[in-house]
């Protein structure tokens, strides 16, 4: 046998060795990037990470097994190492924002727990009924008739109240009962606020409702406060009424 053909052979299998190796890897990444999907779905964070690992190990793989006599091109090796780079950079400048949106909101949890125990006006269709009274602020276009609903966390109706608004800012207190005079426990109750003439189609006003803020809570990057059951973000706080 000429050394022609023993070399001819040995780069064979050399190929074929490095085709497997190729193939194996391929797989046991393709199998890890599944695996992991479900997981890293809901995080776009863990996501990009696992991105940039799959990336790396191509990458690695595709220089450990490129051939000796034909390697990468200059350009096509260097585009992606520039990928790599900014998958990187990316990965780093979301830790550092997510770092400083906790930092953030942990400040502005600790100012808005300053306002614990002081009424707020909130714009909310949440009406916080705390120690058997709730009190709201409509604004109505003219002097009119408006209805005033009330409804439980079922959705089930508790009262309606008719009045006489006048033109401008109205405040309207409820003393926590129902329809048939029965006292109703605290909690958050849904509201809304109709107006129009006797005969005209009914026109949904703007409303504020009042309310002691009894804490306050960070959830999902959003400060709320809480004024016993009810609970809205600090960004709906309108207006500090006590001090």
């Amino acid at each position: 046998m000429s050394i022609a053909s023993v070399t001819s052979q040995q780069s064979a299998a050399q190929a074929a060795q490095a085709a497997a190796q190729s193939a194996a890897t391929a797989q046991s990444t393709a199998s890890t990037a599944s695996s992991s999907s479900s997981s890293s779905s809901a995080n776009p964070l863990v996501s990009l990470s696992s991105n940039f690992n799959d990336f790396l190990n191509m990458l690695l793989t595709q220089l450990q097994n490129q051939d000796p006599t034909d390697p990468m091109n200059t350009d096509q090796f260097t585009s992606e190492l520039v990928q790599f780079t900014s998958v990187e950079q990316q990965i780093n400048t979301n830790n550092s924002l997510s770092k400083l949106l906790q930092l953030t909101q942990g400040e502005e949890l600790l100012q808005s727990s300053q306002m614990v125990g002081k009424t707020v006006l909130v714009n909310s269709n949440q009406l916080p009924l705390q120690n058997g009274q709730a009190t709201l602020q409509f604004t109505a276009p003219a002097a009119e008739p408006v209805a005033i609903a009330i409804y439980n966390s079922a959705g089930q109706q508790v009262n309606t109240v008719t009045l006489n608004a006048t033109a401008g800012t109205n405040t309207w207190t409820w003393n926590g009962t129902d329809a048939n005079g029965n006292t109703v426990p605290d909690g958050a109750y849904t509201v809304s606020v109709y107006g129009g003439a006797q005969g005209a189609t009914p026109t949904a006003l703007t409303f504020a409702v009042e309310g002691t803020v009894t804490g306050v809570s960070a959830q999902n990057g959003t400060v709320n406060i809480e004024m016993g059951s009810a609970s809205t973000s600090m960004s709906n706080v309108e207006q500090v009424l006590s001090q």
